[in-house]
């Protein structure tokens, strides 16, 4: 891979202690390295409590919710960070891109017959949106709703081009008078735990998108829990009420349910049983079988 990332190695336990490691991630794939960390995290967390492992010379781990889902089909609680490429602005600044989409995912264990459909999932960038949702934008010809992004002169846009063209991501709660600032806290947040304190690269230091100049060093940040350790029994019942009070809310459009974390992403699984595959926007499937000519493998069989 050109040396950017490596495939021949393995991650290694650099530092630990009873409930504690840090991960030498080897620049292999994040992927990887974040199923190596995290599985260390749930075995420290069976024996005392708790489990917090952080990662440094990571790449792009993927999907967050994996992680945190890991712990919880363990009986436990689970969370998982890890910082990006930086694409996203300072409210108050008009420089492009201080810190990544930097994003915050936690899961609870199943209820105690076995269902998954009151464990809670949430998984969620501190940017207002993810990249991916502005390339999707920009390949539908969509203009951008409020607070998604910012021109590289760091002013709100609705148009998706100038943003992935040299501009950026706004933070959580769009500009400063709208609560941006509280977006760009948790994103910080998270910068400390995965760069800071693993010692991986963090901020501006981080390779920036596209980008293979230099290894991207990313960090991680992965935490098991055993709510067992708290108050004790009856965790999964106090669950089950919870996710019952705000499923019991009365709506404010009959056609639109409360939903909590988790229930959309069940939701569109159930949906993608019953249809036999996922669903693609047509842009999507043609971008895609065009980077399948480029690279000459088969197109995506359409049902």
């Amino acid at each position: 891979m050109n040396d950017v990332i490596c495939h021949d190695d393995e991650p290694v336990i650099e530092k630990e202690s009873v409930s504690t490691a840090l991960i030498d991630g080897k620049n292999l794939l994040g992927a990887a390295v974040g199923k190596f960390a995290m599985k260390i995290a749930i075995k420290k967390a069976k024996e005392t409590g708790i489990g917090m492992v952080t990662v440094h010379k990571s790449n792009h781990y993927g999907i967050a919710g994996y992680y945190s889902l890991m712990a919880a089909d363990e009986g436990l609680m689970g969370m998982a960070f890890t910082n990006a490429a930086p694409s996203v602005h300072q409210p108050r600044s008009s420089d492009v891109g201080i810190i990544g989409t930097n994003p915050i995912s936690f899961a609870t264990p199943s209820s105690a017959s076995g269902s998954n459909e009151n464990q809670f999932v949430f998984d969620a960038a501190t940017s207002t949106v993810a990249r991916g949702k502005l390339e999707l934008a920009r390949r539908k010809g969509m203009k951008l709703p409020h607070g998604w992004g910012a021109d590289v002169h760091g002013k709100e846009t609705d148009d998706p081009n100038q943003v992935l063209n040299g501009g950026g991501l706004l933070p959580l709660g769009g500009a400063d008078e709208s609560g941006g600032y509280k977006g760009y806290g948790l994103g910080l947040m998270v910068e400390i735990l995965c760069g800071v304190v693993p010692g991986a690269a963090f901020s501006k230091n981080v390779r920036k998108w596209g980008h293979t100049d230099r290894i991207a060093n990313l960090g991680h940040c992965f935490i098991a829990i055993n709510p067992e350790n708290f108050a004790g029994s009856g965790f999964h019942g106090r669950m089950d009420e919870l996710m019952g009070m705000q499923r019991g809310l009365t709506p404010m459009k009959e056609d639109e349910p409360i939903l909590v974390a988790g229930d959309p992403e069940r939701i569109h699984m159930r949906k993608c049983s019953q249809q036999g595959g996922i669903p693609y926007p047509t842009a999507v499937i043609q971008h895609m079988n065009e980077l399948a000519d480029r690279v000459s493998v088969a197109h995506m069989t359409v049902l």
